[in-house]
């Protein structure tokens, strides 16, 4: 196991930006076209799932059988989400200036996203107008990949693309299935989270906050876990 850090790999909606209660609005109204109305337990276990897995949740919680209509119910929750995030994408607390620092630092970077390409360009853009610079190196987002978190496969796709070792990479992340995929991906990983309480795991560590993190505290991480190793 590597103690050098090469790369940082940032989820986007929890993480950086304060979007999940978007896709709560989106989902909430879904279910009220339905007929229903989501429940707090069930939309906490929507937290960085894909819109499939979302949706089977919402079904299974207004107890209606809609399988066949995924699809178009899944557009109707995208669309609202999109015209959300035009308006209203603000960063997490300590994520800009912990970007920051790490683009300052020239160390690649990479968004790992399970958004899906239109929605996540929506927030790139505006994360960049706020930096003033290109905030990541590479985009991987959910639609680009062969499978979602919390399989590892996206974040193994980024660390490839970036042309560094997992074992060096950080991973930011605020659900429990993005945390899932970074450490089956042999990545170090940090947990911030938002609306999913997160439970401790080797190879993670968790803080209530991005606020006053720098980079040395993420090579810190790395070098942790590595001595915890041996």
């Amino acid at each position: 196991m590597a103690d050098r850090l090469a790369a940082v790999l940032f989820d986007m909606d929890g993480t950086l930006v304060a979007t999940e209660h978007h896709w709560g609005a989106a989902l909430s109204g879904l279910a009220e076209r339905l007929g229903g109305q989501l429940g707090g337990p069930a939309r906490e276990a929507t937290v960085g799932t894909s819109m499939r897995t979302a949706l089977d949740i919402l079904y299974a919680d207004l107890g209606t059988d809609r399988a066949a209509q995924w699809e178009t119910d899944a557009a109707w929750v995208e669309q609202t989400v999109a015209g959300l995030l035009a308006e209203d994408a603000p960063w997490r607390p300590g994520a800009r200036e912990l970007l920051a620092q790490v683009r300052s630092a020239a160390l690649p970077t990479a968004l790992v996203t399970t958004t899906s390409r239109p929605l996540a360009d929506l927030v790139i853009a505006r994360l960049a107008r706020d930096l003033d610079v290109p905030p990541f190196d590479l985009t991987v987002c959910g639609d680009e990949v062969p499978a979602l978190k919390p399989d590892p496969a996206p974040y193994l796709q980024a660390a490839a693309a970036l042309g560094v070792d997992p074992a060096d990479c950080v991973v930011v992340e605020d659900s429990a299935s993005g945390i899932a995929a970074g450490l089956a991906a042999g990545c170090a990983v940090l947990g911030v989270p938002s609306l999913q309480p997160l439970a401790p795991a080797p190879g993670l560590v968790l803080r209530d906050t991005l606020e006053g993190l720098a980079v040395a505290d993420l090579e810190r991480l790395l070098l942790d876990r590595a001595a915890a190793s041996r």
